[in-house]
């Protein structure tokens, strides 16, 4: 057994200034961004006025970068009104669901692996900018179930009604099936009301078209 640790090392600090390099350029780029030509209300409506689209030597680059509400915030809202966090924690909420008897359903989902976007200096790149926006986290993979029995606005029970699924997304209740889209199949559940977790297999139903290039 050999050991190239003299090698990896350098490999190691090639890799470090080239992220570092790169990631110098997005936000040398980001303050490149094209100014508005027209203003806001002329894009808004039935017949927006829209300005013909044109290149760029350096393409305009500005990435949102997704942020919680900070502790204790709220929306503003009109007077007599109150809003409370129904549910806190979770893991890229993606869809929700209600269930007959009140039970809300979140699909903590984020996209699937993409093996093949991550190669090129464009898939490096790409990454670079998904993980700045947020975006470059697992995915959770599960549909957690949220309980508010007093109705007070707050969920008091919570409960990891299925995991183990694939980037899940849409959900629905038809008779005593749970209905699940994955990003590869929609698959089917066994459901009971009133049920805080579903340990059945998957019934598959149909395959969906998902592959080392996936956009979900």
């Amino acid at each position: 057994m050999f050991s190239f640790s003299g090698v990896d090392n350098d490999r190691g600090q090639w890799r470090s200034m080239a992220t570092a390099l790169v990631a110098g350029l997005l936000l040398l780029l980001s303050g490149c961004s094209e100014p508005a030509r027209l203003p806001f209300d002329s894009g808004v409506g039935a017949r927006p006025d829209l300005p013909p689209a044109h290149k760029e030597v350096i393409p305009t680059v500005h990435v949102a970068k997704a942020r919680g509400w900070p502790a204790g915030a709220t929306p503003d809202l009109a007077a007599g009104l109150a809003v409370t966090p129904f549910g806190q924690g979770l893991d890229h909420p993606r869809w929700i669901y209600v269930l007959p008897n009140g039970d809300v359903l979140v699909a903590e989902t984020n996209a699937p692996p993409k093996p093949q976007d991550g190669k090129g200096i464009k898939g490096f790149v790409m990454k670079l900018v998904m993980r700045y926006a947020g975006a470059g986290t697992p995915s959770a993979d599960r549909i957690t179930l949220l309980r508010d029995a007093d109705g007070d606005g707050i969920a008091e029970t919570r409960s990891v009604l299925l995991d183990g699924l694939h980037s899940p997304f849409g959900m629905a209740l038809v008779g005593a099936r749970l209905y699940v889209a994955n990003t590869d199949a929609v698959v089917s559940f066994p459901y009971a009301a009133g049920q805080l977790r579903i340990d059945a297999p998957a019934t598959r139903l149909v395959d969906l078209p998902a592959g080392p290039i996936n956009h979900h």
